[in-house]
Protein backbone atom coordinates (compact mmCIF):
# COMPACT_ATOMS: atom_id res chain seq x y z
CA UNK A 1 0.00 0.00 0.00
CA UNK A 2 1.32 3.44 -0.91
CA UNK A 3 1.95 6.13 1.66
CA UNK A 4 -0.80 8.26 0.09
CA UNK A 5 -3.43 5.53 0.45
CA UNK A 6 -2.20 4.73 3.94
CA UNK A 7 -2.65 8.29 5.20
CA UNK A 8 -6.02 8.52 3.44
CA UNK A 9 -7.41 5.41 5.11
CA UNK A 10 -6.44 6.73 8.53
CA UNK A 11 -8.07 10.15 8.11
CA UNK A 12 -11.54 11.38 8.98
CA UNK A 13 -13.10 14.33 7.18
CA UNK A 14 -16.49 15.89 7.78
CA UNK A 15 -18.30 19.21 7.87
CA UNK A 16 -18.60 20.91 11.24
CA UNK A 17 -21.53 23.33 11.49
CA UNK A 18 -21.20 25.51 14.60
CA UNK A 19 -24.51 25.19 16.45
CA UNK A 20 -24.21 28.72 17.88
CA UNK A 21 -23.48 30.90 14.84
CA UNK A 22 -23.90 28.40 11.95
CA UNK A 23 -20.26 28.89 10.83
CA UNK A 24 -18.95 26.07 8.67
CA UNK A 25 -15.64 24.30 9.13
CA UNK A 26 -13.96 21.21 7.72
CA UNK A 27 -13.14 18.94 10.64
CA UNK A 28 -10.31 16.45 10.19
CA UNK A 29 -8.31 13.85 12.08
CA UNK A 30 -5.01 12.35 10.99
CA UNK A 31 -4.07 9.07 12.61
CA UNK A 32 -0.32 8.60 12.69
CA UNK A 33 1.59 5.33 12.56
CA UNK A 34 2.83 5.71 16.14
CA UNK A 35 -0.76 5.46 17.47
CA UNK A 36 -1.20 9.16 18.16
CA UNK A 37 -3.42 11.51 16.15
CA UNK A 38 -3.69 15.08 14.96
CA UNK A 39 -7.09 16.76 15.18
CA UNK A 40 -7.99 20.01 13.53
CA UNK A 41 -10.50 22.12 11.66
CA UNK A 42 -10.37 24.88 9.09
CA UNK A 43 -12.68 27.53 7.68
CA UNK A 44 -10.71 27.51 4.42
CA UNK A 45 -8.52 30.42 5.48
CA UNK A 46 -7.25 29.62 8.96
CA UNK A 47 -6.40 26.23 10.44
CA UNK A 48 -6.49 25.14 14.08
CA UNK A 49 -4.80 21.92 15.06
CA UNK A 50 -3.77 19.85 18.07
CA UNK A 51 -1.74 16.70 18.62
CA UNK A 52 -2.94 13.93 20.94
CA UNK A 53 -0.27 11.53 22.10
CA UNK A 54 -0.93 7.87 22.83
CA UNK A 55 -0.85 8.64 26.55
CA UNK A 56 -3.51 11.39 26.28
CA UNK A 57 -5.63 9.12 24.10
CA UNK A 58 -5.54 6.30 26.65
CA UNK A 59 -6.80 8.74 29.31
CA UNK A 60 -9.63 9.81 27.00
CA UNK A 61 -10.48 6.16 26.30
CA UNK A 62 -10.94 5.56 30.03
CA UNK A 63 -12.93 8.77 30.55
CA UNK A 64 -15.38 8.08 27.72
CA UNK A 65 -15.32 4.24 27.84
CA UNK A 66 -13.78 3.90 24.39
CA UNK A 67 -11.74 0.98 23.09
CA UNK A 68 -9.71 2.43 20.24
CA UNK A 69 -8.63 5.52 18.34
CA UNK A 70 -11.26 4.63 15.71
CA UNK A 71 -13.97 4.77 18.42
CA UNK A 72 -12.68 8.15 19.53
CA UNK A 73 -12.57 9.65 16.01
CA UNK A 74 -16.03 8.19 15.33
CA UNK A 75 -17.32 9.94 18.48
CA UNK A 76 -15.82 13.23 17.26
CA UNK A 77 -17.31 12.82 13.79
CA UNK A 78 -20.76 11.96 15.18
CA UNK A 79 -20.74 15.07 17.40
CA UNK A 80 -19.85 17.23 14.38
CA UNK A 81 -22.46 15.67 12.11
CA UNK A 82 -25.20 15.71 14.75
CA UNK A 83 -24.89 19.48 15.14
CA UNK A 84 -23.77 19.36 18.79
CA UNK A 85 -20.35 20.93 18.21
CA UNK A 86 -19.41 24.58 18.55
CA UNK A 87 -16.18 26.56 18.42
CA UNK A 88 -14.83 29.36 20.61
CA UNK A 89 -12.15 31.25 18.70
CA UNK A 90 -9.41 33.16 20.46
CA UNK A 91 -6.49 35.15 19.08
CA UNK A 92 -4.03 32.30 18.58
CA UNK A 93 -6.12 29.31 19.57
CA UNK A 94 -9.60 27.81 19.64
CA UNK A 95 -11.62 25.52 21.85
CA UNK A 96 -13.76 22.90 20.14
CA UNK A 97 -16.74 21.81 22.26
CA UNK A 98 -18.44 18.59 21.20
CA UNK A 99 -21.57 19.13 23.28
CA UNK A 100 -23.02 21.61 25.76
CA UNK A 101 -22.70 19.42 28.86
CA UNK A 102 -19.67 19.94 31.15
CA UNK A 103 -18.89 16.23 30.84
CA UNK A 104 -18.78 16.45 27.03
CA UNK A 105 -15.47 16.44 25.24
CA UNK A 106 -13.69 19.70 24.52
CA UNK A 107 -10.36 20.22 22.81
CA UNK A 108 -7.92 23.13 22.78
CA UNK A 109 -6.29 23.72 19.40
CA UNK A 110 -3.54 26.06 18.32
CA UNK A 111 -3.89 28.32 15.28
CA UNK A 112 -1.31 27.47 12.63
CA UNK A 113 0.85 30.13 11.02
CA UNK A 114 -0.28 31.26 7.57
CA UNK A 115 2.27 29.17 5.66
CA UNK A 116 1.55 26.04 7.75
CA UNK A 117 -2.18 26.62 7.39
CA UNK A 118 -1.94 26.89 3.59
CA UNK A 119 0.03 23.64 3.46
CA UNK A 120 -2.59 21.92 5.64
CA UNK A 121 -5.50 23.13 3.48
CA UNK A 122 -3.64 22.00 0.37
CA UNK A 123 -3.16 18.51 1.84
CA UNK A 124 -6.83 18.34 2.82
CA UNK A 125 -7.91 19.24 -0.72
CA UNK A 126 -5.71 16.54 -2.23
CA UNK A 127 -6.95 14.00 0.34
CA UNK A 128 -10.54 14.84 -0.60
CA UNK A 129 -9.75 14.49 -4.31
CA UNK A 130 -8.01 11.15 -3.69
CA UNK A 131 -11.00 9.92 -1.67
CA UNK A 132 -13.41 10.84 -4.48
CA UNK A 133 -11.20 9.17 -7.04
CA UNK A 134 -11.01 6.02 -4.93
CA UNK A 135 -14.84 5.95 -4.60
CA UNK A 136 -15.21 6.29 -8.37
CA UNK A 137 -12.73 3.49 -9.02
CA UNK A 138 -14.72 1.24 -6.64
CA UNK A 139 -17.78 1.74 -8.83
CA UNK A 140 -19.71 4.05 -6.55
CA UNK A 141 -20.46 6.29 -9.52
CA UNK A 142 -22.05 3.46 -11.55
CA UNK A 143 -25.40 5.26 -11.45
CA UNK A 144 -23.83 7.91 -13.68
CA UNK A 145 -22.57 5.31 -16.16
CA UNK A 146 -22.77 6.52 -19.78
CA UNK A 147 -24.17 3.09 -20.70
CA UNK A 148 -27.26 3.54 -18.54
CA UNK A 149 -27.99 7.20 -19.13
CA UNK A 150 -28.97 7.10 -22.85
CA UNK A 151 -31.58 4.44 -22.05
CA UNK A 152 -33.19 6.83 -19.57
CA UNK A 153 -33.02 9.73 -22.01
CA UNK A 154 -34.48 7.73 -24.93
CA UNK A 155 -37.35 6.57 -22.73
CA UNK A 156 -38.23 10.17 -21.95
CA UNK A 157 -38.74 11.00 -25.62
CA UNK A 158 -40.69 7.90 -26.59
CA UNK A 159 -44.46 8.26 -27.23
CA UNK A 160 -46.54 7.76 -24.13
CA UNK A 161 -48.21 4.47 -24.84
CA UNK A 162 -50.33 4.21 -21.70
CA UNK A 163 -52.05 7.57 -22.03
CA UNK A 164 -53.56 6.83 -25.45
CA UNK A 165 -52.48 7.84 -28.93
CA UNK A 166 -50.98 11.29 -29.43
CA UNK A 167 -53.13 11.97 -32.54
CA UNK A 168 -56.81 11.05 -32.30
CA UNK A 169 -57.77 8.67 -35.11
CA UNK A 170 -61.26 9.33 -36.51
CA UNK A 171 -63.36 6.50 -37.80
CA UNK A 172 -63.31 6.50 -41.60
CA UNK A 173 -66.71 6.94 -43.10
CA UNK A 174 -67.70 5.23 -46.35
CA UNK A 175 -66.61 7.36 -49.31
CA UNK A 176 -63.84 9.21 -47.38
CA UNK A 177 -60.45 9.47 -49.06
CA UNK A 178 -57.64 7.33 -47.64
CA UNK A 179 -54.97 9.82 -48.72
CA UNK A 180 -56.74 12.97 -47.54
CA UNK A 181 -58.99 12.02 -44.65
CA UNK A 182 -62.03 14.23 -44.33
CA UNK A 183 -62.50 14.78 -48.08
CA UNK A 184 -64.91 12.80 -50.17
CA UNK A 185 -63.61 10.39 -52.74
CA UNK A 186 -64.36 11.53 -56.28
CA UNK A 187 -66.32 9.17 -58.45
CA UNK A 188 -64.55 7.75 -61.44
CA UNK A 189 -65.02 9.84 -64.59
CA UNK A 190 -67.48 8.33 -67.10
CA UNK A 191 -66.50 10.55 -70.02
CA UNK A 192 -66.72 14.15 -71.17
CA UNK A 193 -70.19 15.62 -71.49
CA UNK A 194 -70.61 18.63 -73.79
CA UNK A 195 -73.57 20.86 -73.35
CA UNK A 196 -74.13 21.31 -77.09
CA UNK A 197 -77.83 21.50 -76.64
CA UNK A 198 -77.62 24.67 -74.54
CA UNK A 199 -75.76 26.51 -77.32
CA UNK A 200 -78.62 26.02 -79.82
Amino acid sequence: MSMEQNSESKSVLCTLLDKNDQSKYVFFTQKRSAGDINIGFTNGEDVWKTHLSEEILSQLFKKFSLKSTEDYTFKLKCACKAGRAFVKLQEDSAVLHLGSEPTDLSLSLSKLKDSEGRTEVKELLFNMADSLQQLESQGSSSSFSPVKSPQKWSAEFEPRKHKGPVVAVKKRLPGDSLINPGTKRKKAATGVAFDDEDDD
